[in-house]
């Protein structure tokens, strides 16, 4: 069972698995307890970055792993109950490897919002013109579209951020508007208030996109030496 702190983290976890169902119809959502009492929310999104969110929840498991598209039936079927049965465990399907810390990351920089959103527009466009049959080339997911220095500005162990995790950013809707309605590609990026963040964070290890509404994580091919926060 999956007991909410609030309906507003009952809605905050159905619009996550949600998203995650948009992009992959056969996701798989993990479940685990946090150090602070709290939830972590995570998925391989079909971009092959992991996505988090945090909720105030309680769970009779502290890890476990469901069928997304189970779950979203199950927090769809009474929207006002208080705590949802998603269905039998499967965390045999869980094939995405360990998950990233909790703490240890350090701030690196921030990345404004309407840049996020422009980039991942620019990226839709190029998958559009440059797709084959097995979708956009790999090159182009791959391409750094940003890249930070450490802190201390020596200019070595830049933090890369591949066009991957700005699309799986923007996918998962965790960059929304000043109102808190979902980015579309239509939406004026004006909407997007200009002082917005999405926050660079990394450890040797990983590296992390945090928006206003859930993270990102990427493995790292550098290390960075950086002070956690």
């Amino acid at each position: 069972m999956i007991r909410f702190a609030t309906p507003a983290d009952r809605n905050d976890l159905t619009a996550f698995v949600m998203r995650a169902c948009r992009i992959d119809e056969l996701a798989v959502i993990r479940l685990r307890r946090r150090g602070d009492g709290a939830v972590g929310a995570w998925v391989m999104s079909g971009f092959d970055v992991l996505a988090g969110r945090v909720i105030r929840a309680e769970l009779d498991s502290p890890d476990v792993v469901h069928d997304g598209p189970s779950m979203l039936a199950a927090l769809r079927a009474d929207p006002s109950a208080s705590a949802v049965d998603p269905g039998f465990s499967i965390d045999s399907a869980w094939q995405a490897g360990a998950l990233p810390p909790e703490s240890g990351f350090g701030h690196v920089d921030d990345v404004p919002a309407r840049t996020i959103v422009e980039l991942s527009r620019e990226g839709a466009h190029l998958a559009r013109t440059q797709a084959g049959p097995l979708g956009p080339p790999a090159s182009l997911l791959e391409q750094t579209v940003i890249e930070v220095d450490d802190p201390r500005g020596t200019g070595a162990d830049a933090v890369a951020v591949s066009m991957r995790a700005v699309f799986a950013l923007t996918a998962m809707g965790f960059v929304r508007t000043v109102d808190g309605d979902q980015v579309t590609e239509t939406s004026p990026i004006e909407a997007i208030a200009a002082d917005e963040p999405v926050r660079i964070r990394a450890t040797r290890v990983w590296a992390r996109l945090d928006a206003r509404y859930g993270s990102v994580h990427i493995r790292r091919t550098a290390s960075l030496a950086v002070t956690p926060t």
